[in-house]
């Protein structure tokens, strides 16, 4: 009966109901035993005496293998175009949230901003006759723009991790900070990561390069009292001149504490090459994860704003902690921040979420100021000092995911940074609310004089 299916199955074994046979009814246990009985039926027949039994066999059992090639190919190709769709899903969801995110931020910033400029052309009165109050309502409302901008990237997944010295019993003292910069993305990390570190955000000065300036946020930064610093040798004498300048009259009159800025001078990209070279032509330090930092703005804010001098050191730190709030710096705080997988945050990516969620990590160091040299040449070997330190602790994380621990202890530990939800949305409807509510003023006053 078998050698009489054979010619069948040879006719047969050339069409598509060989596919068939093979392919239909998946998991059922009857029909997954059929294909095992026609493939050794078909190796029987390739084995036996009579010639002609064997031809017919060995034809049918080359039509299954190409049948099986053949259907291996389709499944293959069909995966292929699954795949090709769920990609064209996730990405199509990526492009769609990434534009509503968008139009959000453009009406977020259309109305805290304008709402922040008028509530201080209305309180113009108010300095006048206490400035004091008035830059503390002004820092109160700057610290709420920066928990909005907080809130875009928090929204996102993009979180921090705080390693290192815990920086809050000092937050109501004068203190100058410096960071590494990487990338935009910077400025966004260090306005979610001091947000609860009681005054520091109301109460800080940044300075930033003077291309922010003329960004959506510029114009806050400019009433606040940042300070824009051009880059750049034909510039450097004016600018320093200038920063003095600007550090005497609103450092202290504003009531200004926390002083940050980014000693390298610019992304970490666009310096290293130079920084490198410069290494080696004067053997210094070569770094791979920082740049050397530049001395100019350092040396002016702490000549300006630190302490009398002891010894060539600047004077100050624990003993005359709570008597010298108000004679100057107290504290030098080195902040490190690192990215997972050494892959920086620019602001792009913090506004669109295009990139998945991530954790940011930021490492604090404490330094007294009377720690500190002033003279020139100590300062530089001083700041010299903390980017290899810099160096080091990153090229630790990027090798272990982890900040080493401090001199003294076995683990070092680390706490995840937070933000209440619940204050995120009272400041972002105290400022929808603001802005319907400038609207109709503004309106009011067009119809009556216009």
């Amino acid at each position: 009966m078998k050698l009489g299916m054979l010619p069948v199955l040879s006719t047969l074994s050339g069409t598509i109901a060989i596919k068939q046979y093979f392919y239909t009814a998946p998991g059922n246990a009857a029909a997954s035993s059929r294909p095992s009985d026609l493939i050794k039926l078909t190796q029987e027949c390739c084995y036996h005496s009579n010639r002609a039994v064997a031809a017919q066999g060995v034809t049918v059992w080359s039509n299954i293998a190409i049948s099986c090639m053949e259907k291996g190919e389709e499944t293959a190709e069909r995966r292929r175009m699954a795949l090709t769709l769920e990609q064209a899903w996730r990405l199509g969801w990526i492009l769609l949230k990434a534009v509503l995110r968008f139009i959000f931020m453009v009406m977020n910033n259309l109305v805290a901003i304008p709402s922040y400029v008028l509530y201080l052309i209305v309180l113009q009165p108010v300095r006048l006759m206490d400035s004091r109050t008035f830059w503390h309502i002004e820092g109160v409302m700057f610290k709420w723009l920066l928990a909005m901008v907080s809130s875009w990237g928090w929204a996102a997944g993009y979180t921090v991790m705080e390693w290192g010295d815990d920086v809050r019993p000092i937050s109501e003292e004068a203190a100058v900070v410096i960071a590494n910069h990487q990338a935009t993305g910077d400025v966004c990390t260090l306005m979610m990561c001091l947000q609860d570190k009681g005054t520091v955000v109301r109460k800080m000065m940044w300075l930033m390069d003077h291309v922010f300036k003329y960004t959506n946020f510029g114009l806050v930064s400019l009433i606040h009292g940042d300070f824009f610093i051009r880059q750049g040798k034909a510039h450097r004498d004016k600018q320093l001149f200038l920063l003095k300048d600007h550090l005497d009259k609103y450092y202290h009159s504003r009531d200004r504490k926390w002083i940050v800025l980014f000693p390298e001078g610019g992304f970490l990209r666009k310096r290293r090459e130079t920084s490198q070279s410069f290494s080696k032509k004067y053997n210094l330090p070569f770094l791979k994860h920082v740049t050397l930092p530049r001395m100019g703005a350092t040396e002016v804010i702490l000549k300006s704003l630190g302490p009398q001098q002891e010894n060539g050191s600047l004077a100050g730190g624990d003993a005359t902690r709570s008597a010298s709030k108000s004679r100057g710096l107290q504290w030098v705080i080195d902040i490190t921040i690192a990215y997972t997988k050494a892959k920086p945050m620019d602001i792009q990516t913090w506004i669109l979420a295009y990139r998945s969620p991530t954790v940011t990590h930021v490492h604090y160091r404490i330094y007294p100021i009377k720690d500190v040299p002033i003279e020139t040449e100590p300062l530089t070997n001083w700041l010299y000092q903390r980017f290899v330190e810099k160096e080091e602790l990153l090229a630790h994380f990027y090798e272990t995911g982890a900040f080493p621990p401090p001199k003294g202890q076995k683990e070092a530990v680390s706490k995840e940074m937070t933000l209440d939800p619940v204050w995120l949305f009272l400041i972002q409807s105290l400022a929808f609310a603001s802005g319907y509510m400038w609207y109709n003023i503004l309106q009011y006053f067009y119809y009556v004089f216009f």
